[in-house]
């Protein structure tokens, strides 16, 4: 009796071992997973989000001041809070499916499900204020830094090493620089580059807090109407029908490659167009109440309604607390989405605010 009693207990000790054994193996192993699937679950952000995109899986992906956000559709995920406590301003999916994440005073990260890899001035950026990530169609990416853009082509990596192409900005000009010079962080105006954009001839155009730039591969040239420079240009896109609209702090612009059109004075953060072919920005709204969103389908600005109001009114629709309203999207159901104090959809009929777990009609 007293030797089944040993073995009873000895076989206890060995079973609880093995248990302790597994669950240390478990723990290894959950250390391992992708960010996706270790990312802690939220609401969605709360604080100013700066660049909204959907990529090809369908997921919307937010950069804000708390971190890089995951939607999958049904809970948002703080990608990035493990990685860096860096606000965030800009995100890119590229053509081979990998995330870029720009950050203010870390530099980039580039995210390709499972890893994270860092890209700082330490690998040849200009800065590590990455505002805005572009890709161009030959695949290079482009970022928008404080001082001038760093062009990367993913190809050059000796010894895990990164290779960035240069062009730094000195006053009203623009040019590469080839010496690895960089600009000390932390001090974004005025040399920031806001917005990046490749248009049908393959010409880049790149807004900035100075001047705007237009770069045929070989020279930047100011962009100019009347021979006076657009100076503060927040966002730039090119339109369907091949038309650059350019929106800052002189207003909302259309260069139709040969002539100028104004679509108003007030300030504009950014430019958006649907697949219907309407051209969303967010403006400072026409009685200076706060920003808004407004549409505008080729003859007037459509009529939609305030985020604080059930009341449809013409023109814009103003979001609560005078947020600035920034990164715009549309999904592939037909939804808007936009950064404000937080994330913000927009279905045709109602706007549901993420963060506040409850819509608007």
């Amino acid at each position: 009796m007293k030797y089944a009693v040993r073995c009873a207990w000895l076989w206890m000790i060995v079973s609880a071992n093995l248990c302790n054994a597994q669950d240390k193996t478990e723990v290894r192993k959950a250390n391992t997973r992708s960010a996706t699937k270790d990312a802690i679950p939220y609401n969605g952000p709360t604080s100013i989000t700066r660049n909204v995109i959907q990529d090809r899986n369908g997921n919307i992906w937010m950069a804000s001041w708390e971190g890089i956000f995951q939607y999958d559709g049904k809970s948002f995920a703080n990608i990035t809070s493990k990685v860096s406590p860096a606000r965030f301003f800009s995100v890119l999916e590229d053509r081979d499916g990998n995330l870029w994440f720009g950050s203010i005073g870390a530099g980039v990260y580039r995210y390709d499900g499972g890893s994270f890899r860092n890209f700082t001035t330490k690998d040849g950026l200009i800065n590590n204020e990455v505002t805005c990530i572009y890709q161009d169609k030959a695949g290079n990416v482009w970022f928008g830094v404080n001082g001038g853009v760093s062009r990367y082509d993913g190809k050059s990596m000796p010894a895990g090493q990164a290779s960035f192409r240069n062009y730094m900005m000195n006053g009203d000009f623009m040019a590469e620089d080839k010496t690895g010079k960089t600009v000390p962080d932390f001090t974004r105006p005025p040399n920031e580059v806001n917005s990046i954009v490749e248009d049908r001839t393959g010409r880049l155009w790149f807004a900035t807090r100075g001047n705007t730039f237009v770069f045929d591969g070989n020279t930047f040239t100011a962009f100019t109407n009347n021979g006076e420079p657009f100076i503060n240009v927040r966002t730039i896109i090119e339109d369907r029908k091949g038309n650059i609209w350019l929106g800052g702090n002189d207003g909302l612009w259309r260069y139709d490659g040969s002539g100028f059109t104004n679509f108003g004075q007030k300030f504009v953060g950014y430019i958006m167009e649907d697949k219907k072919g309407n051209i969303w920005t967010s403006s400072v709204s026409a009685d200076d109440r706060g920003w808004a969103l407004s549409r505008y389908d080729g003859k007037s600005l459509y009529k939609s309604f305030y985020l604080n109001s059930p009341v449809l009114k013409p023109g814009v629709m103003e979001v609560a607390n005078n947020s600035m309203i920034f990164g715009i999207i549309e999904d592939d159901k037909g939804n808007i989405w936009f950064g404000a104090d937080g994330i913000y959809r927009y279905d045709g009929n109602t706007v549901t605010d993420f963060k506040a777990k409850e819509s608007r009609e």
